[in-house]
């Protein structure tokens, strides 16, 4: 049996799992990131980790762990270089050189990318996406990412940083993103980005009282399934603006399908619905019926792994 690491590095924790070659994970275990200031102590301990998960399956096997190669899945990580550089969210700053420092402790191949483009890949090896050639895959989260497949391969760009859906311009002049522009579609589709929709559809009905606490994604979940009208008004804007943002990123690159992810997405019908209907309402006509908008067939507490894991696929 041939094994595979996948790396999930978050700015708060680091999950690391031993991955088989049809996708099962096999050995879990948890690092956390922000413990670290330092990268090569960080690298030292993970690896450490890897060891751990390795003799744990060895044991199980009864026989040496063949390891194919260690994939990582990183903000801001670039597959050329196969560093991450200066990620805002971390606590280890500048350019952290994944394959040189793994390189010291194991002569394996080592894969990076960032968390959306592996989440894509994922999908390709393990997930819904098996043996497609063309699609793209949106992740919804703190923000939202973006991974693109043609031909069967990952788009990188002459940078390593393309596929940055998520900071395309919905609006002129819109909300302020993280990235120092205004308008991206990240400030509107993210979960801060439905709750502060929420909020103004609040203000607008005269019920907004900020006394009533911290409000989040989920819970506007929960209220559309129980008919609140703003919650619902709240899915169905969400879903005309993604509907939009999906619609425009078919005429560059024709996919067969595009794939959901996230957290915000698990709310189910009250945004697919109305996230459908926009998507063919804007669908330019030469590629109606081309295209069919899925959920990730992937667990959600699974992806991250199995992403970073798929990555050494690609390597080989």
């Amino acid at each position: 049996m041939k094994y595979s690491i996948g790396v999930d590095m978050g700015g708060t924790n680091t999950d690391l799992g031993l991955v088989t070659e049809n996708g099962n994970i096999v050995q879990r275990r948890n690092l956390p990131t922000n413990a670290y200031t330092q990268f090569e102590p960080y690298i030292k301990d993970m690896m450490k980790v890897v060891d751990e998960m390795l003799e744990a399956q060895r044991t199980i096997d009864g026989e040496a762990v063949h390891l194919d190669g260690i994939g990582v899945g990183a903000p801001n990580g670039n597959f050329y270089t196969g560093c991450v550089d200066n990620a805002p969210n971390l606590t280890m700053k500048g350019v952290l050189d994944f394959g040189k420092e793994i390189h010291k402790y194991r002569d394996v191949p080592v894969v990076l990318s960032n968390d959306a483009n592996a989440a894509a890949y994922g999908e390709y090896v393990y997930g819904g996406a098996k043996g497609m050639k063309h699609f793209i895959m949106f992740t919804l989260g703190t923000g939202v990412g973006s991974g693109i497949v043609v031909d069967g391969k990952l788009v990188h760009g002459s940078t390593g940083a393309a596929g940055e859906l998520g900071h395309a311009i919905l609006y002129h002049h819109g909300r302020k993103c993280s990235c120092g522009r205004e308008g991206c579609l990240e400030t509107y589709t993210s979960a801060r980005g439905i709750v502060q929709t929420y909020k103004e559809l609040k203000a607008e009905s005269g019920e907004w009282k900020d006394e009533n606490g911290e409000v989040t994604s989920k819970m506007i979940g929960e209220l559309a399934h129980q008919g609140d009208p703003v919650a619902l008004k709240t899915w169905a804007t969400v879903g005309d603006q993604l509907g939009l943002a999906m619609a425009n990123a078919v005429t560059f690159s024709a996919p067969e399908a595009i794939f959901l992810m996230g957290g915000p997405a698990q709310v189910g019908e009250p945004l697919l619905k109305p996230l459908r209907e926009a998507f063919d309402k804007y669908l330019l006509n030469i590629f109606q019926g081309s295209c069919t908008i899925r959920m990730s067939e992937l667990k959600a507490n699974e992806v991250a792994i199995l992403g970073a894991a798929a990555l050494i696929k690609m390597k080989l």
